[in-house]
């Protein structure tokens, strides 16, 4: 390994997921702190989908997108990606705590508090593990193997037999059916 290499994977630390280039695709993954099963429910898998329809709205463009139990993947661009994905993350995780609370779900609030890190000494409850490791799509081959990854995940965890089965996926989209967001086939 060159020595130059070794300086720079040393200096990365906890950043090594960056979004390299923000008008350009990338593949995400947003996670449930501890990997607490929260989208159990429609309503908190709505909270989700109504986030990405506003950000959708502004400018960002969803490419392909799976919601399981604890967390989810998506293929997604905009001007600001970074913005927008902590906005996204800001929003559904005020919005979600919220509904815990009113639904008196305190199995997940005490592990949400419990598996907070200690230096967020500004709350209460953590919801999303940090970061959404995104990864630059780079071309055709990669956008293909993406977005067949995040179709396939249901699949392959036991859920449906034929990803078009799984509501909360753009699969459907892909298929030519409709799906809870439209999202953008164009790449």
């Amino acid at each position: 390994m060159h020595r130059d290499v070794r300086v720079k994977l040393k200096t990365m630390g906890r950043s090594r997921y960056k979004i390299i280039d923000p008008q350009q695709p990338h593949f995400m993954t947003v996670t449930v702190l501890h990997w607490i099963p929260l989208f159990t429910r429609p309503a908190t898998v709505e909270i989700i989908l109504h986030s990405l329809r506003f950000l959708m709205k502004k400018d960002l463009k969803v490419y392909a997108y799976v919601i399981l139990e604890n967390h989810l993947h998506l293929v997604a661009q905009s001007k600001d990606l970074s913005r927008d994905m902590a906005r996204f993350k800001s929003f559904t995780a005020r919005s979600l705590i919220q509904y815990l609370k009113e639904n008196n779900v305190r199995s997940i609030l005490d592990q949400l508090a419990f598996y907070k890190k200690a230096y967020k000494t500004d709350r209460t409850y953590q919801l999303w593990q940090e970061g959404v490791h995104p990864e630059l799509i780079q071309g055709q081959e990669m956008m293909q193997q993406k977005v067949a990854y995040i179709h396939q995940n249901p699949v392959k965890r036991g859920y449906v037999d034929f990803d078009v089965d799984w509501r909360y996926s753009s699969a459907r989209n892909y298929a030519g059916r409709e799906g809870l967001l439209d999202v953008c086939h164009d790449w």
